[in-house]
């Protein structure tokens, strides 16, 4: 593996996030050609992982989710156009929060470490840390033109920190805003209704209560995000009506949630591996 993939070192959630975005298009995202008016070759996607890695996921949940995200990984690679950079940036936290690589890797050439599980649920730390990471001169500096970022929440318990200011810190970055949104609550202590404040819908939170049903709702979750994430969206109705950003952000943000559960119900019943409970 090449210098820049080795891990980084825990990052400390002491610094001052600045939110330096403006609001854009969820069509191209770029903060100075929101409308996408600037011809480029590629259009760059990055999917953030936020992971709980907390001493509640020890045992088969962290085992499991290991050996799924290994598998994860190639269908991933199969999202998108061939004119989209998709680029994937894993965030875990735990009593300290950490990137799994120091920069959001290109997905061909992304490979996963796995997690070891420990400590207590600092979210609301992991909120902060993304919104500073969010922003043209950080983790979404392409020079081409962006897509607004998938984020895929994962947790099985509640936030052991102050969750909602990191929460209002990251709602106040305008990447956050127009990205799409997806939570994963694990086991029977996960909290559904304070993951749709994540997301800010309950149809993008689903639940897993057995490693079936986890392998089931990571894939559902993190394929279909991807796919819509990459799509490309025309700025106008059947009407012909002009759509604002907001438009835009809450067309593929409601197709999201109508994806996600219209794929659930059809896993209802079904037989899966690791179907054992927590």
């Amino acid at each position: 593996m090449s210098e820049k993939n080795k891990k980084n070192p825990a990052v400390k959630n002491d610094k001052k996030v600045k939110d330096n975005t403006n609001a854009a298009s969820l069509l191209d995202f770029d903060d100075d050609d929101p409308l996408g008016a600037t011809s480029v070759s590629k259009k760059s996607l990055v999917i953030f992982f936020l992971i709980d890695t907390s001493g509640s996921m020890n045992g088969k949940k962290m085992g499991e989710l290991n050996t799924i995200m290994e598998e994860l990984i190639p269908e991933i690679r199969r999202v998108g156009e061939a004119d989209t950079d998709v680029k994937v940036a894993v965030l875990t936290f735990n009593t300290e929060i950490a990137w799994m690589y120091p920069e959001p890797i290109n997905i061909e050439d992304f490979e996963w470490t796995r997690l070891k599980a420990e400590g207590v649920t600092s979210m609301g730390a992991a909120f902060t840390e993304l919104s500073a990471k969010m922003s043209r001169s950080s983790f979404l500096n392409s020079p081409s033109l962006s897509f607004a970022p998938v984020i895929f929440l994962m947790t099985d318990g509640y936030p052991s920190d102050d969750y909602k200011t990191g929460l209002k810190t990251l709602k106040a970055n305008s990447w956050y805003k127009f990205g799409l949104k997806a939570a994963l609550g694990i086991g029977n202590e996960a909290n559904d209704d304070m993951l749709a404040e994540f997301t800010g819908t309950k149809d993008t939170v689903v639940h897993a209560y057995t490693g079936g049903q986890l392998a089931q709702m990571i894939k559902i979750v993190a394929v279909t995000a991807s796919q819509i994430g990459s799509k490309s969206m025309t700025l106008s109705d059947s009407n012909e009506k002009e759509l604002t950003e907001d438009d835009v952000y809450a067309k593929k943000q409601q197709m999201l949630g109508q994806q996600i559960q219209e794929l659930v119900d059809q896993t209802d019943g079904q037989n899966v591996p690791f179907d054992t409970g927590w």
